[in-house]
């Protein structure tokens, strides 16, 4: 029996359904039940009938769905899977600014660890944030803990007061302005599609700034044949799924990989499936203030 075959017996068996991140291998992609980003991922957690959800994904995304689904069991196929973002802001600077500022709220972007959300008072994804900010009736909002995004999002929305927090996509952060200039010189017909945890300099070369299922769906509605993606490579699987014949897709000439999402393999699936290990637990006492930031997003983002 393949690996394959495997996955699929045991998910029948287990009543287990397998969610990936579009930047996950592309073999881990084509053996899900779901793919997206996050902000799908998390509406798709709250509506399964399933006991075990396999997120394929890291750390944060996992913890994510144990907070909007405390009753089933989340397996993640590689627990050292993680985002570095999701730590860079500390409980420390939120406590900081609430006291320095009356009429704030604290807006924490989903790629954030569970304890971040827990001091938050709503969550946001790339694909809704400026949606979600709009709808909050506070003057002043400290965005963390990315800074690219939050920047993208305080000129979308210049009546709010914007405090910005240092944290950053080490993937996006560093993507290479003058390689994004190289590969437009090379293909001087390509639109640049940019997600909006890249740097400013990217984002002022961009034809259409937008979350990773943004950029999917620009690709797939424009009459366009070439593009340059601005963002983890992980994206070309469903890029080429979604266009099959006539579109080309171009990235930097140092690929955008993150290690962390690399490391969920279809091995690691199927190991979880047989055994039940590296199941999500969240921080004692955690859980109800930090699911309500996300069961807010959800709401303002419908």
């Amino acid at each position: 029996m393949t690996t394959l075959e495997k996955i699929a017996k045991l998910k029948k068996t287990k009543n287990a359904v397998i969610l990936a991140h579009y930047y996950t291998p592309a073999d881990v992609q084509a053996v899900a039940d779901y793919v997206g980003d996050s902000f799908y991922l998390s509406k798709v957690a709250v509506s399964l009938e399933a006991d075990t959800i396999v997120f394929c994904g890291v750390s944060f995304m996992g913890e994510s769905a144990k907070l909007l689904n405390p009753h089933k069991t989340v397996l993640m196929p590689d627990l050292e899977a993680d985002c570095p973002m999701a730590h860079m802001a500390t409980p420390e600077d939120i406590l900081r600014v609430r006291a320095e500022y009356e009429d704030v709220a604290v807006v924490c972007y989903i790629n954030s660890d569970t304890e971040l959300k827990s001091l938050s008072d709503v969550c946001v994804t790339s694909a809704n944030a400026v949606k979600v900010v709009k709808a909050l009736p506070n003057k002043n909002i400290y965005f963390i803990p990315d800074k690219n995004l939050a920047h993208y999002v305080a000129e979308k929305i210049p009546e709010k007061n914007f405090i910005f927090n240092p944290g950053f996509c080490p993937i996006h952060e560093h993507m290479s302005a003058d390689e994004i200039k190289s590969a437009k010189l090379s293909h001087p017909n390509a639109l640049v599609l940019a997600h909006p945890e890249c740097s400013k300099e990217i984002l002022n070369m961009a034809d259409y700034i937008g979350s990773t299922s943004g950029i999917l769906n620009f690709a797939k509605d424009s009459e366009v044949g070439e593009f340059i993606i601005c963002t983890e490579q992980g994206v070309e699987y469903e890029l080429k799924r979604q266009n099959p014949v006539g579109k080309r897709f171009y990235f930097p000439k140092t690929a955008p990989v993150c290690p962390g999402m690399k490391r969920v393999t279809l091995e690691k699936v199927l190991r979880v499936l047989e055994t039940g290990e590296n199941q999500v637990t969240l921080p004692e006492g955690l859980t109800e203030s930090a699911v309500e930031p996300l069961d807010k997003m959800l709401k303002l983002a419908k």
